[in-house]
């Protein structure tokens, strides 16, 4: 392929726990990595071959960087898909695709993309400003409750918010959104899906994701989902079908609400590594980072398979502690059978902030799940 041992190089915009993450696949195969982020301290600004500061959405800077690289990949969404698609007219290699990109950070425009392919969504209503969706909701167009989204810069709980009341909606932010009904929710499960360059596909199984109550953070994952094996078919065909719509190079996470009533509806999507995937690196045949390395370079894709059962829990900034971080307790979970933690290497912690996470491996997914509540009790991600 030309990318071992020589000077061709991947390129990634953004360099946090995601980039950091990739980087141990480039790293294990000697392939040639450059990462750019806004942050000095970005955690992947020490695994990279070389590290550039730059925001990722101005155009000239992404432009700049994207020139001097062979393949340019992302970890985050919010980077400048304009420069990307100009990218693409130079010759650079661009996964996933700049039109991808485009669709996925607009939420709008996302759930359009969803109607327009017969892809089950729940019912949704699109407002040009929070005046317009009040007037609705004044007129009897639209009833409470119902979930408001952004339209833009929505990411871990930001720009999401359940309304029951015109209290509620004074609060939610200005600018384009949409009204989205409040689905009767079972379970939140999740498929990531991955795709070279010449359409060769897998997915991975079904995860199930428990969110904290407040903030709205995935707080465990389980791998794989405790639902039944018509449901576990029926998610993974949605997947693809969502994968195949996009025709994405590399990983899409695709989340779903299964609803009480059996039914599969696709939430949204990210084109990239995923939270919902942590538990890969020690659960699976091929982790979901070596599998988007893969993708991009056209690889044979690894068996997505689970080895063992896993159980992940993210490791958040405690309430109240805003700092220089200190991670409490840790010899104490070092102590377990099957805990395997990951520091993304952050310096200052605030609350819920994302500071790591723990995969718990077991050959019982319920034995995984105890042992992950009681890490989560015994850890605690503090300031000094």
């Amino acid at each position: 392929m030309g990318f071992f041992s020589t000077t061709k190089t991947i390129g990634i915009l953004g360099g946090g726990q995601l980039g950091k993450m990739l980087l141990n696949t480039t790293r294990q195969w000697d392939i040639q990595t450059r990462v750019m982020d806004p942050s000095a301290l970005a955690p992947a600004r020490i695994g990279s071959n070389a590290f550039v500061q730059g925001d990722l959405m101005d155009y000239e800077t992404v432009m700049n960087f994207g020139s001097s690289v062979d393949i340019l990949t992302i970890e985050i969404e919010n980077v400048n898909a304009k420069a990307l698609a100009d990218l693409e007219k130079k010759g650079v290699q661009v996964y996933p695709q700049a039109a991808v990109i485009q669709t996925i950070q607009n939420k709008c425009r996302q759930k359009d993309f969803y109607k327009n392919n017969s892809i089950p969504t729940a019912p949704f209503n699109l407002f040009e400003s929070k005046e317009s969706l009040k007037d609705a909701v004044g007129r009897g167009l639209i009833s409470f409750p119902f979930v408001w989204k952004s339209e833009s810069m929505g990411y871990d709980g930001y720009g999401v918010k359940i309304i029951r009341s015109n209290q509620d909606l004074e609060t939610v932010n200005q600018g384009r959104c949409m009204a989205e009904d409040l689905v009767n929710i079972d379970k939140e499960i999740g498929v990531i899906v991955c795709r070279s360059v010449s359409g060769e596909t897998v997915s991975y199984p079904s995860v199930e994701m428990e969110f904290h109550p407040t903030a709205n953070q995935v707080e465990y994952v389980l791998s794989p989902a405790r639902i039944s094996n018509t449901t576990e078919k029926r998610a993974k065909e949605v997947a693809l079908q969502v994968s195949k719509a996009y025709q994405h190079v590399g990983l899409l996470a695709v989340e779903l609400f299964l609803t009480k009533e059996g039914e599969i509806w696709v939430n949204e999507v990210a084109p990239r590594p995923h939270n919902s995937g942590h538990y890969s690196i020690e659960a699976s045949y091929t982790s979901q980072f070596e599998q988007h390395i893969r993708a991009l370079l056209d690889l044979p894709l690894g068996n997505p398979e689970n080895k063992v059962s896993g159980v992940m829990v993210n490791l958040v900034g405690a309430p109240n502690h805003q700092g220089p971080v200190h991670y409490k307790n840790m010899e104490h979970i070092l102590a377990i059978e099957g805990v395997c933690p990951h520091i993304y290497g952050k310096k200052e912690t605030h609350p819920f902030r994302k500071m790591g996470h723990i995969t718990i491996v077991n050959k019982n997914l319920e034995t995984a799940r105890q042992i992950a509540e009681q890490v989560k009790e015994t850890i605690k991600v503090i300031s000094k």
